[in-house]
C-alpha cells in the first residue's frame, strides 16, 4: 500500500470492511449462513452487489447516486479496498460496505437467494489464454448463481473492452436463466464512471461492450 492507502486502511476499514468466516485461503469464504445485511447497514433497503469492485470508483458512484440503496463490493486486493474505504469516508457515505473476498464465493455464502436488486461486474479479468478461459467470471455456473441471488426483475450488468470475452459472455448469458434486456448489446451504463482502465482501453482503440440481463 502507498501511504494514502495505509492511512485509509488504518482509519476507515473498521467502518466499511465486513469481516466474514474464511475458508482455506485469505480471500476465500467458508460456508456459513447468509449475512443479515439489514443489520450491517442498520436499515432495510434494496441491496446491490459488485463483483471485483477494484478501487471503488463504480461502487462509490453508485452509493452516492442512490442513498436509498445499499451496496456491497467484493474485492480480493487489499490496497484496492484501502482506496475504496478512503473514498467512501471522504464522501461520508454510509450505504456501502466492502468484503475482502472472492466475489463468487461471497455471493454463494453471504447473500440470500432472491435478495439483490442488481449484480455489477465491470471489466472482469478477460483471462486471454485459452487454457485460462475456465477462470473467467461469466460462466454458466456463475450466471446460475447470480440468477438465484437476484430478486425477480433484478439486473446483472457486465462490461468488458475485449471483444472475444464480450462475445463469450453474451453466449453464456443467452443460455442462462437470465433474459437480455436489450436487442443485443446494452447502451453504456450511465452511472458507471469512466475509470482510468476504461479510458486506457478506449485510447488503445478497443470498444467497450455492455450487457444487461434480467431475472
Amino acid at each position: 500500500m502507498n501511504p494514502s492507502q495505509e492511512r485509509a486502511w488504518r482509519e476507515h476499514r473498521a467502518a466499511y470492511l465486513v469481516d466474514v468466516a474464511r475458508g482455506t485461503m485469505s480471500t476465500s469464504v467458508a460456508p456459513q449462513d447468509p449475512v443479515d445485511w439489514s443489520v450491517v447497514f442498520a436499515r432495510s433497503a434494496p441491496l446491490i452487489a459488485e463483483i471485483g469492485a477494484g478501487n471503488g470508483d463504480s461502487l462509490v458512484a453508485t452509493a452516492a447516486a442512490h442513498p436509498d440503496i445499499d451496496i456491497v463490493g467484493f474485492e480480493v486486493f487489499e490496497p484496492s479496498i484501502a482506496s475504496t474505504v478512503g473514498k467512501l469516508a471522504a464522501r461520508q457515505l454510509t450505504n456501502a460496505r466492502v468484503v475482502l473476498a472472492d466475489g463468487v464465493q461471497g455471493l454463494r455464502h453471504l447473500v440470500a437467494p432472491a435478495s439483490l436488486e442488481a449484480v455489477h461486474a465491470f471489466f472482469p479479468d478477460p483471462w486471454h489464454k485459452s487454457r485460462h478461459h475456465k477462470r473467467r467470471l461469466v460462466s454458466p455456473a456463475t450466471c446460475a448463481l447470480v440468477a438465484d441471488r437476484l430478486r425477480p426483475g433484478g439486473l446483472f450488468r457486465v462490461a468488458t473492452d475485449w471483444k472475444d470475452y464480450a462475445l463469450a459472455m453474451r453466449e453464456v448469458l443467452d443460455g442462462s436463466p437470465l433474459t437480455n434486456t436489450c436487442d443485443g448489446w446494452a447502451p453504456r451504463f450511465e452511472e458507471r464512471p469512466m475509470t482510468k482502465y476504461e479510458a486506457r482501453g478506449l485510447a488503445a482503440g478497443r470498444t467497450v461492450y455492455d450487457l444487461c440481463y434480467r431475472r
